[in-house]
């Protein structure tokens, strides 16, 4: 195993996280054929398969998953070594690599535009993860650098930083009976059907805690892991839904939506901004993690502030004093 590259480390990570050799290629900006030939110098140096190949259909062998754990694990140590080197340089270039679960994405990527105008030396990698715990697994397994969540990881040693409120709202679609109403209890809302997020998701955990501190239960007529699909369901008269008002602009503001008066909601929840303490951030993490803290939270209230409708008055105060900015410019003589 002594002559096995980092190069083909890196190969097998994206087979092994696609389970494709063809979007592995994609990804790495590779050709199939180059893939494949990576994949079986490594194998031959390990001296065992990696993977089943039945035609299109790729899996990870019983050496894979072993062997998929150590790779892991030398990839974020070259990461680390990578990031302490860029500090000793203190340069404005290198990877910054974001995770997010999948509310954020509807604001998460502007403040990741605004900061590659402010340092284009730097190379953003963007994931978007279906639910909190695959996101989780990508932070414990050094994937990438931070994550931006709800509830922090409980199962995780973790650092975590409250960069912003998080409203979430009761929407119907125009003309529903609900909306001519005031000041609804959770009683009211018990009988109408509920279009939700799926178990697991921080969005239908908050909406379970508020039907549970009021003694109700929704009545669930439909489960979905997209926050698109649900507000389409919404729209054509399916049901009513529990979502982020981050989620909702678009609709709110067309009037394709509307915001339903529920006695206690808002429901106020939090972002934070999450890394693993373990490692070292690079100079470009800790800038972006300062981004986060400093601006997320001015940036979504004027972003949200006017799409509460009767709620407006529940606008929270800024959470959190300024921080000092890291700096990853280099220095001038």
């Amino acid at each position: 195993m002594s002559n096995i590259t980092f190069r083909q480390l890196r190969v097998f990570g994206e087979v092994a996280r696609r389970l494709s050799f063809v979007r592995a290629a994609e990804a790495l900006h590779l050709t199939p054929p180059a893939v494949t030939t990576q994949i079986k110098e490594l194998e031959s140096g390990i001296g065992l398969p990696l993977f089943y190949r039945r035609g299109r259909v790729v899996s990870l062998t019983t050496a894979g998953e072993y062997f998929l754990v150590y790779a892991r694990r030398l990839a974020a140590t070259l990461k680390d070594a990578e990031d302490a080197m860029a500090r000793l340089r203190k340069v404005e270039t290198g990877i910054l690599q974001v995770g997010l679960v999948s509310t954020a994405k509807y604001f998460v990527p502007r403040l990741l535009a605004r900061f590659c105008e402010q340092h284009p030396g730097v190379e953003v990698r963007l994931q978007v993860t279906g639910n909190r715990a695959q996101l989780v697994a990508l932070l414990n397994g050094g994937e990438i650098d931070l994550a931006a969540m709800g509830r922090p990881p409980r199962e995780l040693a973790t650092r975590s930083e409250v960069f912003a409120a998080h409203p979430l709202v009761f929407v119907a679609p125009p003309g529903h009976a609900l909306l001519g109403r005031e000041q609804l209890g959770a009683g009211d809302l018990a009988e109408t059907p509920f279009i939700v997020r799926e178990l697991g998701s921080g969005t239908r955990k908050a909406m379970e805690d508020f039907f549970t501190s009021h003694g109700a239960r929704p009545r669930i007529v439909m489960e979905m892991s997209s926050n698109e699909t649900i507000k389409q369901a919404v729209i054509t008269g399916l049901g009513i839904s529990f979502l982020s008002l981050h989620t909702l602009g678009l609709e709110l503001r067309s009037g394709l939506l509307k915001v339903l008066d529920v006695e206690g909601s808002p429901v106020m929840k939090t972002w934070n901004i999450v890394h693993l303490p373990a490692r070292v951030l690079s100079p470009a993490a800790e800038a972006f993690r300062y981004e986060v803290l400093e601006n997320a939270e001015t940036y979504l209230r004027a972003h949200d502030s006017d799409l509460l409708g009767p709620c407006a008055g529940a606008a929270p105060r800024r959470l959190k004093p300024k921080k000092t900015a890291p700096s990853i410019r280099k220095k001038t003589r």
